[in-house]
Formats: structure tokens, C-alpha cells, sequence
């Protein structure tokens, strides 16, 4: 039976309550240190709100972890978006002081080489999605990888985790294409990741949840869990319950379910550490104007406009939009005064110390 660790914890005992979960879930015996590993950093926003992106105090346990165990050749990246930038997310996030703290530099998937890759597996829908071929990194193949996420909502995917975290690593700043069948691309994308690496493992941050209309205008919630699995449907399955929402019927924990890339069943699953039998955070979805519009033009009622929207020129003009609405009109009119709240929380007052 597939494990998964949950582990509640508190600021002043985070660190080591990393070290808890990872080895509640087995780690070490699915991470071999005999390979280099990436650790697939989450960006979902260059500018810090909580729950957004991985945490500092995530980052640092988990190298803390892996570091005091011996191992070697860590690299820790993350690619940029057409609306995010890899830097300004670095800093922003607090990534940069906790690799320096550990003698590591950050590695932006925009400097490293990209090859064509053939996958083994049937693909769901990036054959359709990209015909002229799928382009990896090249550093990924014959690498460990640790995804490190955060328990949030997502307007495209109702929540998101270990599995989603993979399409900010294995597909190029074109990615937004995928938005259309996005469910069956995470599938794609783990078969993928099957292929490539050697180890897989992933460990998800719920010190601070996210709630409503993720993966960025949430209401922060604090909710002092740590996850952790090396079978990244099984993770991203518990934190679906754990929000309140019945894993099964999400639509990619059941296509990677049935396809025998993990298990979304819960009645299948160890939960090692805490008892969460009576955990509900009652978490609902909803979706920002973004990514209402996203998908109206996309495939809803308003599709036949994709081709002139989204591969052309004018397509700046919705990065334009999309960066506009967040980062100066939301971000200062909402999302400040939420920030402020959390930064009166214990949680707040850790951040401030990075």
C-alpha cells in the first residue's frame, strides 16, 4: 500500500518536522543519493502572497533534510511563465538567502538546455497540444526530482500539487496552451516523469493553505500540515480530501488513477503520522477574472476566438491584462491588507526572519 506522511507542525519546530514527514513517507528509499537531484521549485507569482509559492521554511527543510543525510549534487530550479519572472520570483519568495545557506546556487530553467523528447507512453493530449514535438530540459533526464508544493486551490484544476507542479518544469513558457485539456496534460506529464527519473518524491507545504480562487488570489488559511509521498497522485489525493473535496472526482487524480500512474483512491492509501479521518478544511474553488476569461476563450462559448487571441500578437495584450489585474490591481487593493493579516500570525513572523 502507497504512503503518504502528513505531520502537523509550528514555525518553532518546522525544520525538523520536514525531517518527520519525508521519513514518515520513506524518502531515502526512493531518492537514491547515488544520482543528482532537482529540487522543481513552485513559482506561481514573482511577488509573495502566502500559500502561494514554496515557502522559505519549506525549501530549508527540505535541504536541511537532505543535506544532513549526505546528499549531493542538489539543484534547485524553476522556469518562468509568460507572467512570471524566475528572479524577481527567487528573491521575492525568499528562495535565494536558504540556497546560500546551503552553499547552492539557483539554477533558472531559462538558462538550460532544452531537447526534443519522445515520450514511451501515450499521450493524452500533448501530441495535439505541441505536434511539432515536446522539448524537456535536458538536466532532468537520469535526475532525482523533489517537487516541493503548497495545499492551494486552482480555478483550472480545483486544487493542485505534486502532479501540477511538473508542468512548470517540463514544458517551456508556452505552456498556457495546455490550459484547454490541462487535466489530461498532468497525466501526460507524469507518465513523462516515469520515464526520465530515476526517483520522484514530492513534499507539500500546508503550513498556510490556500482557499478560493487560486493558485494566486486566495484567502490565506493557516493550517500547520506538512505532506509528503513518493506516489504523487497519492499526495495530491490526501490534500484534496484534506481541503474537502472527493479526490476521485477531480478529473487528473482519476485519469492517473486509472492509468496506473499512482493511486487517487483513499481507502488505498497509508496515511503514516497523523489521523486526519475527521480533517476537513471545507475549501471551495472559485476562479479569478483571469482565469474565468482563460477558459471562456479557450473553450467556452467564446473559443472561436482562441486562434487570434492566443497565437498571435495580440496575445501580449492578455499578458498585459493578466499582469495588470494582478500585480498592481488586486495585489494592492485585496491582497495587501491579506498579507498584513499574515504577517500577525506566527507564521508571518517566521517569513519576516528570512
Amino acid at each position: 500500500m502507497v504512503k503518504v506522511g502528513v505531520v502537523k507542525t509550528r514555525p518553532e519546530t518546522v525544520l525538523e518536522d520536514y525531517r518527520k514527514v519525508m521519513e514518515l513517507a520513506d524518502y531515502k528509499k526512493f531518492i537514491s543519493p547515488m544520482n543528482e537531484t532537482i529540487l522543481k521549485l513552485n513559482l506561481s507569482w514573482s511577488l509573495y502572497y502566502p500559500a502561494c509559492s514554496t515557502q522559505p521554511w519549506q525549501l530549508d527543510g527540505i535541504l536541511k533534510t537532505m543535506t544532513e543525510d549526505g546528499y549531493k549534487g542538489l539543484h534547485a530550479m524553476e522556469n518562468k511563465t509568460v507572467v512570471t519572472d524566475v528572479w524577481k520570483g527567487a528573491k521575492g519568495n525568499k528562495w535565494l538567502p536558504v540556497l546560500k545557506k546551503y552553499g547552492l546556487r539557483y539554477e533558472p530553467l531559462t538558462d538550460t538546455k532544452w531537447v526534443s523528447y519522445t515520450p514511451q507512453a501515450e499521450m493524452l493530449a500533448l501530441d495535439e497540444i505541441f505536434p511539432e514535438g515536446q522539448m524537456i530540459p535536458a538536466c532532468f533526464i537520469g535526475r532525482n526530482i523533489v517537487h516541493p508544493p503548497t495545499v492551494k486551490t486552482h480555478g483550472h484544476t480545483m486544487m493542485t500539487g505534486a502532479m501540477k507542479n511538473a508542468f512548470g518544469g517540463l514544458i517551456t513558457e508556452k505552456r498556457h496552451h495546455c490550459h484547454k485539456k490541462i487535466h489530461e496534460v498532468l497525466v501526460d506529464l507524469l507518465a513523462i516523469q516515469k520515464e526520465i527519473h530515476p526517483g520522484i518524491f514530492a513534499v507539500m507545504d500546508g503550513t498556510v493553505a490556500g482557499d478560493g480562487a487560486g493558485p494566486r488570489t486566495m484567502i490565506p488559511k493557516v493550517k500547520n500540515y506538512l505532506l509528503a509521498s513518493e506516489d504523487q497522485v497519492a499526495i495530491d489525493a490526501i490534500s484534496a480530501k484534506m481541503m474537502g473535496y472527493d479526490p476521485m472526482r477531480i478529473k487528473f487524480i482519476k485519469l492517473a488513477h486509472d492509468k496506473g500512474l499512482g493511486c487517487g483512491d483513499v481507502e488505498q492509501i497509508e496515511i503514516v503520522g497523523e489521523d486526519i479521518s475527521t480533517v476537513n478544511f471545507h475549501f471551495s474553488t472559485n476562479k479569478s477574472p483571469v482565469i474565468f476569461w482563460d477558459q471562456m476563450f479557450r473553450k467556452g462559448g467564446l473559443s472561436f476566438v482562441e486562434p487570434l487571441l492566443f497565437h498571435t500578437k495580440a496575445f501580449n495584450m492578455a499578458i498585459f491584462g493578466s499582469a495588470f489585474y494582478h500585480d498592481y490591481l488586486w495585489y494592492n487593493l485585496v491582497g495587501r491588507s491579506r498579507i498584513k493579516k499574515f504577517m500577525r500570525t506566527p507564521w508571518g513572523r517566521l517569513w519576516k526572519k528570512y
